[in-house]
């Protein structure tokens, strides 16, 4: 009897699933950097003040180019990466914005955590 009380309860714990509405933000943000190859190209970023397409390339050599071009595109439209041409020689490199560098203190942690357990 005791047993069944002690499942109910563990039960009536976890949250509704309407409640999982209130987290999204962190859904959100688990959407952009948990995407695959996300995760390394902001934290190749957190490492450097801008690179160029090729650096990051080399950086995260099992990612396609194409891909890396999709992923690098819609990190800049989430407002994460900035992307720059020099005017004189045609240049393109990229940046954090001010939103992605905020993250670098997360990543750090996530490598702490990496070292630590993966």
């Amino acid at each position: 009897m005791s047993q069944e009380i002690e499942s109910k309860t563990k039960m009536t714990d976890c949250p509704d699933p309407e409640d999982y509405s209130l987290c999204s933000h962190f859904i959100d943000a688990f959407g952009i950097i948990g995407k695959k190859w996300n995760g390394l190209i902001i934290s190749s970023l957190c490492d450097t003040n801008a690179m160029r397409f090729k650096d990051l390339a080399r950086c995260i050599s099992k990612c396609s180019d194409r891909v890396l071009v999709e992923r690098l595109k819609e990190l800049e439209k989430d407002g994460i990466v900035n992307r720059t041409v020099d005017k004189k020689s045609g240049i393109i490199s990229y940046t954090l914005t001010q939103k992605g560098a905020d993250l670098q203190p997360v990543f750090e942690q996530v490598h702490n955590w990496a070292d630590k357990w993966a």
